[in-house]
């Protein structure tokens, strides 16, 4: 069907907090789990390479969905491929998990924006979750103009990151940076689903929206197909 390659974040602390970090194991999880049962194939990759840290607050391996990622994927998210050495060509989407960790390692970081910006001119899909846009922040398209520049997105929200007590722990608001470089932020309460689809780019607010942005990638993906056919 198709390949699809996950960006999970290196970082495992929260900046000099010293509290641990990570990528948020369920906003791997569901979207994986939507992309293998409709015949994709999951590839993983992160700054670092080798083995992605996972939040230990989101470590809950009662999820039977959780469960079957850390069982299956196991070898792909103990050995992540350094993300300055993927051949962005193999892939018809790039996939950013949330998680904290994601604040510190993917904005910026000019492998992260190269892979995007070559999956994005083949036509490619998009996907982000919760904090995982840190990756679209200061992303710039070949024109100059900002990745997220009046795009619909959602993502995880000022609200949200002040009611979990880390607004004065991350390098800044997310959804606030975002909306200063152009994006249109939609948004659900705190902690309730939102999922933003705006052409090939397809985002979610938090760890409520996973299963539904996963279902939407999917779409997003098979239309793509579709059109290619």
């Amino acid at each position: 069907m198709g390949k699809v390659l996950f960006v999970l974040t290196s970082n495992d602390r929260l900046g000099d907090s010293g509290e641990a970090t990570g990528y948020h194991l369920f906003e791997a999880a569901a979207p994986w789990l939507a992309l293998r049962e409709a015949g994709f194939e999951v590839d993983f990759a992160s700054p670092r390479g080798g083995k992605a840290p996972i939040d230990p607050g989101s470590m809950k391996e009662d999820n039977a969905i959780n469960r079957r990622f850390l069982e299956e994927a196991k070898s792909g998210i103990e050995h992540t491929m350094k993300i300055d050495e993927v051949d962005a060509s193999n892939y018809d989407a790039v996939y950013f998990p949330g998680g904290h960790g994601t604040m510190w390692d993917l904005p910026g970081n000019r492998d992260v924006q190269r892979v995007i910006n070559e999956v994005y001119a083949r036509r490619g899909v998009i996907a982000a979750i919760c904090h995982g846009p840190a990756a679209f922040v200061d992303l710039r398209l070949p024109n100059g103009e900002a990745f997220v520049k009046d795009r619909r997105l959602s993502v995880f929200t000022d609200a949200e990151e002040m009611i979990v007590g880390k607004d004065k722990v991350v390098p800044f608001l997310l959804a606030s940076k975002l909306r200063e470089q152009g994006a249109r932020h939609e948004l659900a309460d705190a902690f309730g689903e939102s999922v933003s689809v705006d052409g090939r780019l397809v985002t979610g607010q938090n760890p409520a929206s996973a299963e539904r942005l996963g279902q939407r990638l999917v779409e997003a993906l098979r239309q793509r197909q579709n059109k290619a056919a």
